[in-house]
């Protein structure tokens, strides 16, 4: 009998993200799953009632607590401590926690305290013949594994957009308060602030409906001969405030600077999806003057989609790598777009 933790962080407003809901509902699968198995949730944060009262109706048989000032920021000393309080408190053989940047850092140290074993970006979940099993990438995403462990307790955080955020009404719950001591060494970091680019300077928005993917072909030459690389950067840009989009781009073209060759100045490697870049998750995706498949089989497997502007039916992206392809010069579409979106 599998004893489920189901971890998370509350936000600002004292709640729960959406990647910490998607993880409730892997946590939910995994416990119906697997037979006679208990579902625990442990929360941290500054205050924790309210996020509790959001989720009290997913059936958990207790609801656990870390809770305080001291617990409000992202800081490894403090939330090391909490993960692996409510680790041992509840008991959990298997802890389904949120593989964001706060616990990405925390829950390697927490499971060295709980003496636990721990799978990070986890991509998918499967039961079969009641056995756990996870799925992962590896090499530069190139492979993926399926793979269950025996070892426990067994940690496993779960990248976002895997699962649908889970949703239920709130309700008034009961929080069992779990102690930790802090220490003055403890709270020797301090977060003093959040410095970000306005939102039309911001250029990669995780949660946007649209990912536009920029590639090489922006800054190569164009019919009459010319490059035209700060007119390719306005078309880009205005397409992405019109949009409220987020921008990617090709391997290609965000190494161009080292090269010597033209560049768009929005761009840079942590605009990159593909081989070595990031796999966003957005519903729909639009590639523009991508000559190769790279960023777009690798990068692109989890965009539900998928269009592309080329002005070659027959390169390696238009090749049954798109849902719709549109044969036509980039520069005119983007701005015959950009112009009616303006009109919307």
């Amino acid at each position: 009998m599998e004893k489920i933790l189901f971890l998370a962080h509350t936000d600002s407003n004292g709640l729960l993200p959406k990647v910490a809901l998607e993880t409730l509902t892997a946590a939910l699968q995994i416990t119906q799953g697997l037979a006679g198995s208990t579902l625990t949730v442990g929360l941290v944060g500054e205050h924790v009632n309210a996020a509790g009262d959001q989720i009290v109706a997913c059936g958990a048989a207790k609801i656990l607590g870390v809770s305080g000032a001291e617990f409000g920021m992202s800081r490894y000393a403090t939330d090391v401590k909490a993960a692996a309080a409510l680790g041992a408190a509840s008991g959990a053989t298997i802890i389904i926690a949120p593989a964001t940047s706060r616990f990405s850092r925390a829950l390697p140290g927490a499971a060295f305290r709980l003496k636990a074993t721990i799978d990070t970006h986890v991509s998918g979940i499967q039961l079969t013949e009641g056995v756990l099993q996870i799925q992962r990438w590896y090499y530069r995403q190139r492979m993926m594994a399926t793979l269950t462990r025996v070892a426990r307790p067994w940690i496993i955080a779960i990248d976002s957009g895997v699962f649908q955020p889970w949703q239920g009404a709130n309700g008034l719950a009961k929080v069992e308060p779990v102690a930790v001591e802090v220490t003055e060494q403890d709270k020797r970091t301090k977060m003093t602030g959040i410095e970000a680019p306005s939102a039309d300077a911001q250029t990669i928005r995780p949660e946007a409906q649209v990912l536009l993917v920029a590639g090489a072909g922006w800054t190569k030459k164009q019919t009459d001969g010319q490059i035209h690389a700060k007119e390719a950067e306005k078309h880009i840009l205005e397409f992405l405030k019109l949009a409220k989009a987020s921008l990617g781009s090709s391997k290609s073209l965000v190494d161009q600077g080292s090269e010597g060759e033209a560049v768009l100045t929005c761009m840079s490697h942590l605009n990159q999806v593909g081989q070595t870049g990031s796999t966003p998750r957005h519903p729909k995706g639009l590639s523009t003057c991508c000559h190769g498949e790279e960023p777009h089989v690798v990068g692109w497997r989890f965009i539900n989609e998928r269009r592309a502007i080329n002005t070659d039916p027959s390169c390696g992206w238009a090749q049954g790598k798109a849902d719709v392809l549109y044969v036509a010069d980039a520069f005119a579409v983007m701005a015959k777009v950009n112009e009616l979106l303006a009109q919307s």
